[in-house]
């Protein structure tokens, strides 16, 4: 994406909301409203959908920024070690119950299960303020078929709204290591950036507040079409500044 192509993207953002400001109004009084209001609110349920390196990384960040998570698994009995470690606020379920007990939802998994997640809790998910999307569709584990038709759908992204029609998907934490997750968190001086792309301003506001949570500063990138670059191996990957961020996604291709 060229760099003015990056500049007209923010015209239309800044424009599209400026013009929506009743609306806005309207979602502050919605029950969903209270899931975006600053960090230091009330503490989210948050479950999650794969619980390996990087799910359990990611929940034990969320459990020590003060949340409620259930980590789930198809053997929620092999949790028991990380729950136990973590606390009253971590519980160990089934995927079900997890995507039952979320206001947010977090989705780490290989990506060749996000079809059956659809099929199974897509009319669930699409009820979550937020779908966090943290899988990356990686040919030498999910096979070229499969990354094929990720790629033709427009990317990491926009292939999971399709998997995950009506839901509020936000991608993050793609282009990290599970390993920096405790490392940079709250780093002295200039954050750590994580790169989020999605469509929903509300869901998105959501994700930028645990991101900030968990000590990491947020950089929206853009919509769901951005998601593509949120891969391990693109420019945005590793650990970037904001501005670091920013001057890659102006430069993108």
């Amino acid at each position: 994406m060229a760099r003015d192509q990056f500049a007209d993207y923010d015209r239309r953002d800044f424009l599209r909301m400026a013009a929506s400001s009743t609306a806005m109004l309207a979602l502050a009084t919605s029950p969903l409203a209270a899931l975006a209001q600053p960090a230091g609110g009330a503490p989210l349920k948050i479950g999650m959908v794969g619980s390996g390196r990087e799910g359990g990384a990611l929940g034990t960040a969320f459990v020590k920024a003060g949340h409620q998570v259930m980590f789930s698994s198809r053997h929620p009995e092999e949790l028991k070690g990380l729950v136990d470690n973590l606390g009253p606020l971590a519980r160990a379920g089934t995927v079900e119950q997890a995507v039952a007990f979320g206001d947010v939802v977090a989705i780490v998994v290989p990506y060749t299960a996000m079809e059956q997640i659809g099929k199974d809790y897509g009319a669930a998910l699409a009820k979550k303020a937020l779908v966090l999307d943290v899988s990356n569709p990686i040919a030498r584990r999910d096979g070229d078929e499969l990354a094929k038709w990720v790629e033709q759908q427009g990317g990491a992204g926009l292939a999971t709204a399709k998997l995950l029609p009506g839901a509020h998907i936000v991608r993050a934490f793609n282009a990290i290591n599970y390993t920096k997750l405790s490392e940079d968190a709250h780093r002295p001086g200039e954050l750590v950036a994580v790169p989020i792309a999605g469509d929903d301003q509300n869901a998105l506001a959501i994700a930028s507040n645990l991101i900030r949570e968990i000590g990491f500063e947020p950089v929206i990138v853009g919509g769901l079409a951005m998601g593509k670059y949120l891969v391990p191996g693109t420019p945005l990957g590793g650990e970037h500044t904001s501005a670091e961020i920013r001057q890659i996604v102006a430069n993108l291709h």
